[in-house]
């Protein structure tokens, strides 16, 4: 009886020790919003950093090439609302690949400028 006791708190705190590690491995989630700039009144949802890169140089250009980039910018990104929640799946110096957490979008993701993350 004396014997069965120890196995039962044994196998307990194996237990107990097996959960605890499991939850101190998990990555902690830090959620981000999506905050406009300027005259903006919502953010642009890109569907991949070298889209994004490309528009932002056709944009830069000016004249013509500018005004292709606007339109082209209309097109290729989805424009999403101020202050929504995301979660940043990888970033680097010119933006992050975002996931939308919250709203009708939730689930979709792409690419974010830099000056558009909180």
């Amino acid at each position: 009886m004396r014997v069965r006791n120890m196995m039962t708190r044994r196998a307990i705190a194996i237990f107990a020790l097996s959960l605890g590690l499991i939850a101190a491995c998990q990555k902690p989630v830090i959620t981000h919003k999506l905050v406009v700039t300027g005259n903006e009144h919502s953010i642009p949802l890109y569907p991949d950093e070298q889209t994004y890169l490309a528009i932002s140089h056709q944009k830069q250009e000016g004249g013509v090439e500018g005004m292709a980039g606007e339109v082209r910018n209309k097109f290729s990104a989805r424009q999403i609302d101020d202050q929504t929640p995301v979660n940043v799946i990888s970033s680097d110096d010119n933006g992050a690949m975002v996931q939308i957490t919250e709203g009708p979008m939730k689930g979709q993701s792409g690419f974010v400028a830099k000056q558009n993350l909180d």
